[in-house]
């Protein structure tokens, strides 16, 4: 259990930046430790004074992870920008993997454009977030590969979907391999004719393909026999969709074209609003997965539903009214009563005494808790990381752990 107190010591937003440090260099935690923060709507990440003390850390492979933690907001990263190490720069760029991560202010691009190291202004080209005026001012860059590569970003229009072209997408129709059939029969320069014999082709993921061509009427589309299954490919021709399109895409009877559509990176309010209501549960998972402003109830509901810890990052998920959920008979709706900033002291002590550990590991960092809940937390294996990362718990108490644990 000791490592678990000091890896929650580790994100204690009260243990002094000293204490940090040495936690940092002892050798029973690992980066992820130091670094890792676990999902949860509204939750604090790193304090500015934890967060520079280990960006000062002499450890290239420590300021990297930091760069990428998700408990670190974008201003903070943007501080790793002066960064002597290749890889640290890469990962401040490249960010955090959670979706909803805080990004990086543009006069943090902005200075890594003027990077005198070529590799670093080209990484601006090819990892995301890098705003068009960035793009357009590395278009005039020095170095010939680099400007070609901003020069091709401005001019990607992504409105065609990728074609083999007619001679190649026949060759692949008549191909004896299901794979290539199928590549066929999502080319939109297949004839028609071909389209009419694979979409009754005797494997299911041709005739798939074949149903989610572009042009295609909702009737014939009916027509072609599906089986539609958890994992369906995104089509980039509906990703690129415009309006009037992506309309008829999100109002299919198609499943895999509502689902696509769901992912569309400018779905209107209106479409929103009807993919949230949508009977399949995919549908909806992928519209929280994608659409910053997805419904506060609908965020709630799909959780509960997908066991995604991912979406309590997601910006809009609601941190009021939670507390209602207390009395659920679902342990992990009881857990998210203590995001809800109005629950009353007295409901999060009855928390932390549920008889579902993961609800007690819940509550347990929780502020409001009474110092003796937290000392009485710290001393279960279930509850002892988040209880040692707890604000509230007392100097003496950290200090005792590092003495007991022979942090030096």
């Amino acid at each position: 259990m000791t490592r678990a107190r000091l890896h929650g010591l580790a994100r204690n937003p009260a243990l002094p930046v000293e204490a940090l440090l040495r936690l940092a260099a002892d050798d029973r935690l690992d980066i992820e430790d130091l670094t890792t923060f676990p999902a949860a709507p509204g939750r604090r990440g790193f304090t500015d004074a934890a967060f520079d003390a280990l960006a000062a850390h002499p450890d290239p492979q420590l300021r990297e992870a930091l760069a990428r933690s998700s408990g670190a907001t974008g201003a903070q990263r943007a501080r790793l920008v002066g960064d002597l190490s290749i890889a640290v720069l890469h990962a401040v760029i490249e960010g955090p993997a959670d979706r909803w991560a805080d990004p990086l202010p543009t006069w943090a691009y902005r200075r890594l454009a003027d990077h005198p190291e070529p590799v670093v202004r080209d990484m601006l080209t090819y990892l995301p977030g890098t705003p068009r005026d960035v793009i357009v001012a590395l278009a005039r860059d020095p170095h010939p590969r680099i400007a070609d590569a901003a020069r091709a970003l401005l001019r990607h229009t992504p409105a065609q979907p990728a074609t083999m072209g007619r001679d190649q997408a026949v060759s692949f129709a008549e191909s004896t391999s299901p794979w290539n059939r199928a590549q066929a029969a999502a080319d939109p320069e297949l004839p028609a004719a071909w389209v009419g014999v694979l979409a009754t082709d005797p494997e299911p993921q041709v005739r798939l393909a074949v149903s989610m061509r572009p042009g295609l009427t909702e009737e014939q589309r009916a027509a072609i026999p599906v089986e539609i299954g958890p994992e369906l490919p995104v089509p980039a021709w509906v990703l690129a969709a415009g309006p009037d399109e992506l309309r008829r895409c999100a109002r299919s009877a198609h499943i895999g074209l509502r689902r696509s559509a769901a992912c569309h990176p400018e779905l209107p309010a209106d479409l929103i609003a009807a993919l949230a209501a949508d009977t399949d549960p995919t549908v909806r998972l992928l519209l929280c997965e994608h659409q910053p402003a997805a419904p506060p109830d609908l965020l709630l509901r799909t959780h509960l539903e997908s066991d995604d810890d991912d979406l309590l990052r997601h910006p809009t998920f609601p941190c009021t009214g939670l507390a209602r959920l207390a009395s659920s008979p679902e342990p992990r709706a009881r857990a998210l009563a203590r995001y809800d900033d109005a629950a009353p002291a007295p409901l999060i002590d009855q928390l932390s005494h549920d008889p579902d550990p993961a609800v007690r590991a819940a509550v347990a960092d929780d502020p409001r808790l009474p110092e003796r809940r937290i000392l009485e937390l710290l001393d279960d294996p279930a509850t002892a990381t988040p209880a040692a990362a707890n604000p509230q718990l007392p100097r003496p108490a950290m200090t005792a752990l590092l003495t007991a644990a022979g942090v030096p």
